[in-house]
This record gives C-alpha cells, structure tokens and sequence, in this order.
C-alpha cells in the first residue's frame, strides 16, 4: 500500500472538497484572536469612516443607519474596530472562500484615555519640550485642554445637529452652544462651514493625544484653541475639585495650567510673521482675522504641515 497524501494529484485533483463547484465543500469555524493595541487614534477614525462610507445598508432607513454607524466609529474606539475587523469584511479578502456567519468581540483592556504622562513626560532634554526652553506643556494641562477641545467639539457638532443652517439670532439663545460665541459675521454662515469649524477643535484635541503641542495651523484652529483655553481656566475656578478628580494620577508640575504661558507659547508658531513688527502674535492673528472672509479661516498656514485632508469628520 502507497503512502496516504493529504494532496491528491491526477484526475481527480479537480474534484477537492474545497473547490467552489463542490457541493460537499466543508464549512470551517475558525476562531482568531488578536491584541491590538492603538497607537494612532485619528488614523483609524478615518480607515473606520472611510469603511462605513463603502458599506451597503438595507431595510427601512439606509441613510439613518450610516450616519448612526458614522457617529459611533466616529466617537469610539471600539466601534472603529468592529466595522474594520467585521467578519464579512475580513473574509472578503481570502480567495476561495465566502462567509456564511460569524460574530465578533471585542474586549477593552483599560480605557481609551491619551496617557497624558506619557505622552508630555515632565523629565527629559530641552527639545522633547518642543520649544526648547524651561516652559513646557504639562500631563496635567495637556488633559484639561484635551478635555475642553473634545467637549467644544461635541457641543458644536450638537448646534450642527439641531439647527443645521439656520442663522443663529442672538448669542444668549439657550439653544445654541458654541457658534454664538463665533464672531457675528460667521452667524448666517452654511452647515459645511460650521462642520468644518467643529472639526478644527477635534484636530487640536488629536494632536494632543497624538504627544503633540496643539499649535493652530489656521485661522480656525487659533479661535479654536482660545476657545479651549478660556475654558480650561473658567473650568478651574469654578470646579477646582472636578478639575483634580480628571487628573487622576497625573503628575503635578509648577507650569500646571499656566494659560499666560500657553498663550506666549502655542500661538505663533505658525501663521503670519509680517505686518507691525511691534505687534505680538496673537495680535497679529486679530488683524488678519479683520481681513479674512470666514470662508478662509481653514486655510493652512504656508509654514504650516498640511493636516490629512482624509481624516473624514466626528459627526
């Protein structure tokens, strides 16, 4: 008797079990496991919202359906996951096989929390601090304007939501959050430039989680930053024990929530250097703001990196 082989050969190889055309063709359960740590939160937003853009959605309201699956990947971490690692997207890239069910879990081993100590270290050279000087942006301000530009962000896309294109008519109304607190001249502005205005605060809070200084890279993100920081500081003294339960374990710093320092130190990296030498920075900006139709306030900054124009939106 001839050796069994798990690989027939000659005329009958045609025939395997697992060809398309067989009617035996086994089904198989196969069970992966993955750890999966995320290390570039805004990149996989956009792979999620790109995904949910190419899927196909039945029943009543397709449309709903998308824009309730675009907001999840948008807003959580683990409903990115569940559209890129969906099994019938997985399977569609092996050859040779189709999909007949599948479930998929996903389980959370900490919170998705930026790790603010880790990512702004309080110890180490000069350049790590990005400006090199003794100045820096510490675990603990970086957490708390981290907070405000997510929590600005949320309320915006809320205004957004409610009120669409409508004009806002008085900057006490309590139906309106954040686009009151714009110039008057951006009030009758369209929904898309008030989209792209409650994304410049989700940009600022990426770089944050990102270990990076929030430097504005256009006129929007400069409103958008202010915004956050005045915030930040009205926050502080109203709720100081609110503000320290945040904190955590974060270590203290003597530069804690030194807004007069983010002020000299964020604004003016980028953007214009010309204009009245005896001007500072971010009086500069105000002049520019006075000549710049809103319409250009996402322009980048020329000396600016221009920012994924693929990052898609929150909402």
């Amino acid at each position: 008797m001839g050796e069994r082989s798990d690989h027939p050969q000659g005329p009958g190889a045609a025939e395997h079990p697992g060809d398309s055309g067989d009617s035996g063709a086994p089904e198989v359960e196969a069970t992966v496991v993955l750890g999966l740590r995320i290390t570039d939160w805004p990149a996989l937003r956009a792979a999620a919202i790109r995904a949910v853009e190419d899927m196909d959605f039945g029943g009543v309201d397709p449309a709903g359906q998308r824009r309730e699956l675009l907001r999840e990947v948008s807003e959580d971490a683990n409903a990115a996951l569940g559209a890129l690692l969906h099994p019938d997207r997985l399977v569609a890239a092996v050859p040779g096989v189709e999909a007949t069910g599948g479930t998929l879990e996903i389980s959370v081993t900490e919170d998705f929390t930026p790790d603010f100590a880790e990512l702004f270290p309080l110890e180490g050279d000069e350049e790590e601090g990005g400006a090199g000087a003794d100045w820096t942006l510490t675990p603990r301000t970086a957490c708390l304007l981290h907070a405000q530009l997510l929590g600005l962000a949320d309320a915006a896309y809320d205004d957004l939501e409610e009120h669409g294109d409508d004009p806002v008519a008085d900057e006490d109304d309590a139906d309106w959050t954040v686009f009151p607190r714009l110039p008057r001249r951006t009030w009758t502005l369209h929904r898309s430039w008030r989209r792209a205005m409650s994304r410049a605060f989700d940009d600022l809070a990426d770089d944050l989680a990102l270990g990076e200084w929030p430097l504005p890279r256009c006129l929007a993100e400069e409103i958008a930053l202010r915004m956050a920081l005045l915030d930040a500081r009205a926050l502080l003294g109203a709720q100081p024990e609110s503000v320290a339960d945040m904190m955590g374990d974060l270590p203290a710093d003597l530069y804690d929530y030194d807004w007069d320092g983010c002020h000299d130190e964020l604004f003016g990296v980028y953007g214009p250097d010309d204009g009245d030498p005896e001007l500072a920075a971010e009086q500069r900006t105000e002049v520019l703001l006075a000549a710049t139709h809103p319409e250009g306030w996402f322009l980048m900054y020329e000396d600016a990196e221009e920012r994924d124009p693929q990052r898609g939106y929150r909402r």
